[in-house]
């Protein structure tokens, strides 16, 4: 039996929705969107993103990027997928990668063993371990605030102190990293990957700690509603009242 066909989701008016929203931070609408379209199970509709973004930019009107920025543009999405997989799950971020892989041009990939812009793999192999989980915890700390030793402590203290060590390595080596996508930036990831899992717990965390970040209350908010307006186009819904079906089970989460 061959796979179900599902509806397009990336249409020109939702591409040019979610650029153009007033206050969504500058050159992050097109990883946002992979983001979410990667959690939501959608790897197949990732190409129209990343093809639009590298043919008419990052910002919010149209211009033809230059190679050096189309890397960028690659290389933002590429890193804001791979710190969308703790929170979306690893075989997502795999499925993803491979469909954005498939129309991105040679020259703006990165081959092992070549430049890496993270530096990940002299971080693993090279550097101490003490020195890259310490950067994780104050990048925790920063997140959760007065609240961060209650959070990880509950982590620790949730049956298997293995929850908390899992979240010290996501930490440390995936998401403190601000090699490419700064703080703030990974904090939208973050958000982009909680918004579709209707998670509220653990996204009303990472909206405060988006501001801890760096990032203004509007961007936060723009950044939840363009996420929302996704998913809707996805198919979610709110479910409450409702006997079932795909969606929220009540609001999403807000500042």
């Amino acid at each position: 039996m061959s796979p179900l066909s599902l509806p397009a989701v990336v249409t020109p008016a939702l591409l040019a929705s979610i650029r153009g929203h007033p206050h969504l931070p500058k050159y992050t609408w097109y990883f946002i969107a992979g983001v979410t379209l990667s959690v939501i199970n959608r790897p197949d509709e990732i190409p129209k993103v990343f093809r639009y973004a590298i043919n008419n930019g990052a910002g919010q009107t149209d211009s033809k990027p230059q190679h050096d920025e189309q890397l960028q543009i690659a290389r933002k999405f590429r890193e804001a997928l791979v710190k969308a997989a703790p929170i979306g799950g690893l075989p997502k971020a795999i499925n993803a990668l491979f469909s954005l892989k498939s129309v991105t041009p040679q020259s703006l990939l990165d081959e092992p063993l070549g430049y890496s812009p993270t530096a990940r793999s002299a971080e693993v192999y090279d550097l101490p371990s003490s020195q890259i989980l310490q950067r994780g915890q104050t990048f925790f700390d920063r997140i959760y605030g007065k609240v961060s030793k209650r959070v990880m402590g509950q982590m620790d203290r949730s049956g298997t102190e293995d929850l908390g060590l899992t979240a010290r390595l996501m930490y440390g080596y995936l998401l403190s990293n601000t090699s490419v996508l700064t703080a703030a930036e990974s904090s939208f990831v973050l958000m982009a990957g909680l918004i579709p899992q209707d998670v509220n717990p653990q996204l009303k965390g990472h909206l405060k700690g988006a501001l801890n970040n760096g990032a203004t209350v509007e961007e936060v908010k723009a950044v939840r509603e363009v996420v929302i307006r996704i998913c809707e186009a996805c198919g979610m819904t709110t479910l409450e009242g409702l006997a079932g079906g795909w969606g929220w089970r009540g609001e999403v989460a807000n500042l």
